[in-house]
């Protein structure tokens, strides 16, 4: 298996604050823009490569404001080297035109979920014609997509989607698998095994357990090869009755597995490379791999 995630590295993305959380029952969750560039900050220092952003607005609120999602994605690319990646999912029931807006915001990638899914009391909807015109979109912009799978069937949506309107931009496929979120594919060793054969050939992957399936998840994923997205998005506690403290304290605990593993995070130069976007300037790093002294399991 360990041939599907692809070299000696791993790829840590954060994905700090999502859109279901509200900031009144998380006060940690990083919501304004000071918040999110601190964050991204302490987690580049960690190990993180990339940043997955769901925006908030002013009022706390999950946002696809294009001014705002425009600000947030400026003041990231200021203060870190972090590949950025926009969510194009947003909150359950975010209208198409909104979702497909934020691609105009200047992000180097951006989430490209691969179908529908009943996500606990609500459905989170992904019809067809959207995944078309957001993978055309992202083709036409230069954006690199994160193929999203919440289920095995979205997997055979990927191939089909690639066998009909071709390669993403850059030319490297990279999967995100999803798991643990009611009403998709369970956060197991197994089911990420399943996933494995499915994956388009020469492809990537990364793999999140939601809620208590992030350290099953997490192990899983480094034991087959694969890359790692952590965050407060998926992951509120870190232990049983302990709530997480931070999210510096996820890509910590994400970044010691991967050297335990003997695949340490790979830099913002590595990342980049894997993913087929351009190289940012800023990161001379020659190194693909580094080991923060900071990091610990």
């Amino acid at each position: 298996m360990s041939g599907a995630g692809g070299g000696a590295g791993t790829l840590i993305t954060l994905a700090p604050t999502g859109a279901e959380s509200a900031k009144a029952d998380v006060p940690a969750l990083p919501v304004t823009v000071d918040e999110v560039v601190s964050t991204a900050r302490d987690c580049a220092a960690l190990g993180a490569a990339v940043i997955h952003l769901h925006v908030r607005g002013t009022d706390t609120r999950p946002t696809l404001d294009l001014p705002r999602v425009r600000e947030v994605v400026a003041a990231v690319r200021e203060s870190t080297e972090l590949v950025v990646q926009l969510s194009t999912g947003g909150a359950v029931g975010d209208p198409a035109d909104a979702r497909l807006a934020v691609l105009d915001a200047g992000a180097d990638a951006a989430s490209l979920s691969l179908g529908t899914v009943n996500s606990g009391r609500d459905i989170f909807a992904n019809p067809w014609g959207l995944i078309v015109e957001l993978h055309t979109r992202m083709q036409q912009r230069g954006i690199v997509p994160a193929y999203q799978v919440f289920d095995l069937g979205h997997l055979a949506t990927l191939a089909r989607l690639l066998d009909r309107y071709g390669p993403p931009a850059g030319g490297r496929v990279h999967v995100d698998l999803v798991m643990g979120v009611p009403g998709g594919m369970p956060g197991t060793t197994a089911t990420l095994a399943a996933c494995l054969p499915a994956l388009p050939p020469g492809a990537t992957f990364a793999a999140t357990g939601v809620g208590r399936a992030s350290l099953p998840v997490m192990l899983a994923a480094l034991s087959a090869g694969g890359h790692l997205r952590v965050g407060m998005q998926d992951t509120l506690s870190y232990a049983p009755g302990e709530p997480v403290r931070d999210n510096a304290q996820l890509v910590a605990r994400a970044a010691g597995l991967a050297r335990i593993a003997q695949r340490p995070p790979l830099s913002t130069t590595a990342a980049r490379q894997l993913l087929g976007i351009p190289a940012d300037p800023r990161d001379p790093a020659p190194d693909p791999t580094r080991v923060p002294v900071e990091a610990a399991p």
